[in-house]
């Protein structure tokens, strides 16, 4: 069964679509833990989820696009940025996280619209690690868990946290690495 071309990317798109209304939600909710955050969460992990849905579409229908490999990265970074600002706005993830977290998401997507016209920097199986990690650090965060099993679970969510934060440092350390090398190898055969 043939679907839409334009689907992947509309999936994108509604993603990015998706966080404003997600941060909305969860700063409307005030750090009270009511139905509000429990939405907020709930439309973060239907979006993030997305992510999958969209590149396995692409991907199995033979429709990946240069705009696709373009806007999907983005789309991640925005709603999981909308995250991290929420948590920090929230005085529940300290801005330093946040910051750096920032940085290198700012950092690679300035980099990439660079080099657009050469090539699409696509996202690398680091960067794809980075993102799942970041997700599920995110939705633990995000699910006000701890009203229902008690405060362990900030335990596991300062580990989730740490983890995310360490790939996101190591992915793009990774991507800088990875364009050096394919620079490299492009003037030496030049």
């Amino acid at each position: 069964m043939a679907i839409p071309r334009q689907l992947p990317n509309t999936i994108t798109i509604v993603r990015i679509l998706c966080a404003p209304v997600f941060l909305w939600l969860l700063l409307a909710d005030a750090g009270a833990d009511g139905a509000l955050r429990w939405w907020a969460a709930a439309l973060f992990i239907v979006a993030i989820a997305t992510d999958g849905i969209d590149g396995y579409l692409a991907r199995k229908h033979e429709i990946v696009t240069d705009l696709g490999k373009l806007l999907d990265p983005i789309a991640d970074k925005v709603l999981t940025g909308f995250a991290f600002i929420g948590l920090s706005i929230l005085a529940e993830l300290p801005w330093w996280v946040t910051i750096v977290v920032l940085i290198r998401e700012i950092g690679i997507t300035v980099y990439r619209f660079m080099v657009v016209s050469d090539h699409v920097l696509a996202a690398a199986w680091m960067g794809k690690l980075k993102t799942v990690a970041q997700a599920l650090a995110l939705s633990l965060a995000l699910l006000p868990l701890w009203t229902l099993v008690g405060e362990w679970i900030f335990w596991v969510n300062g580990v989730m946290m740490t983890i995310a934060v360490i790939l996101t440092i190591a992915s793009g350390v990774d991507y800088i690495v990875s364009e050096v090398r394919a620079a490299r190898a492009k003037r030496s055969s030049s």
